[in-house]
């Protein structure tokens, strides 16, 4: 008898599943791997493409980050999952990987980011992607560049001789989860600068010399988003938890009011209870799904 629930169970748990009534169905798509979009010190800088069946037109930069290291093995290991919710409504991926800390600072890793930016739109026809409808995606300091590059995007520099670079690095849409915005001010109130942080790992993200304090500050007070974001941001979406110890959620309430000021369209999601990243993070792309979709419409 419990052979035959068992077997019974698996069956339903089966059809189920082939119907998509418990489990999503699974888009198909192809993968490219190690896209060269640029180059720095004699290495190269890589991306990895998923492409939909049908794409949508909207491209969709995910940058694949944690404490500002990147790591083309960590595509296949955290991200894949994630960006499976991307590609089953038909946005075009492009898995980032930039150059890590604390071998690089932050004012490098964003060139990275731009020149992403500016060699997706440079190809994004070929890919079936409309290169005025891109987005971004991050999560910790991947959620920091995103709010980076929404807020500092700029025009390309049509003397250029690599056409590449002739291409503007602005966004069209932008979410991530629990983002470092104000890099000289992690505290939930705005009380401790950054000297007090005491966080040797995090500093070197500035400088190598932890206490050249005159750099460190300039560097996190030029990269902090909070501090440059204008009212040409690109509609943003944050999902926070309140419990985070890491990265404190005042700092997404904090960036929203300065778009409420803006008159920049924004959402911010927090979580009661949360910490610094959560089990159901993967489904949570569907939110971000709906944001993009609802800010990306073909024009």
């Amino acid at each position: 008898m419990i052979k035959f629930r068992i077997t019974t169970i698996m069956f339903a748990l089966l059809f189920l599943s082939l119907t998509g009534i418990i489990f999503p169905q699974l888009a198909p798509y192809t993968r490219t791997w190690d896209l060269i979009y640029g180059r720095k010190d004699g290495m190269a800088l890589t991306m990895d493409l998923f492409q939909p069946e049908n794409p949508n037109g909207i491209g969709v930069l995910v940058m694949v980050s944690g404490g500002w290291i990147s790591s083309h093995d960590l595509i296949s290991a955290n991200w894949l999952e994630r960006i499976q919710h991307l590609i089953n409504h038909h946005e075009t991926v492009f898995a980032v990987v930039h150059g890590s800390a604390v071998r690089y600072r932050i004012d490098d890793i964003k060139k990275d980011i731009d020149r992403a930016v500016r060699f997706v739109r440079f190809n994004a026809k070929k890919w079936g992607v409309d290169p005025n409808r891109l987005a971004i995606v991050g999560e910790s300091s991947g959620g920091h560049l995103s709010l980076l590059q929404g807020a500092t995007g700029s025009n390309g520099d049509p003397q250029a001789k690599d056409s590449v670079e002739q291409m503007s690095s602005k966004l069209q849409a932008v979410a991530c989860f629990f983002p470092p915005a104000d890099l000289l001010d992690l505290t939930p109130l705005g009380s401790h600068p950054l000297p007090e942080t005491g966080d040797k790992h995090f500093i070197r993200v500035f400088s190598a010399n932890v206490d050249d304090m005159e750099t460190i500050k300039k560097i996190a007070t030029d990269y902090s988003p909070i501090r440059l974001v204008t009212a040409e941001m690109p509609p943003t979406f944050i999902i926070t938890g309140d419990s985070d110890k890491l990265v404190p959620y005042q700092q997404s309430v904090l960036f929203m009011k300065r778009l409420e000021e803006l008159g920049v369209p924004h959402k911010l999601d927090i979580r009661p209870g949360f910490g610094h990243g959560w089990p159901e993070i993967p489904a949570d792309y569907e939110l971000i799904v709906d944001w993009f979709e609802k800010n990306l419409v073909k024009k």
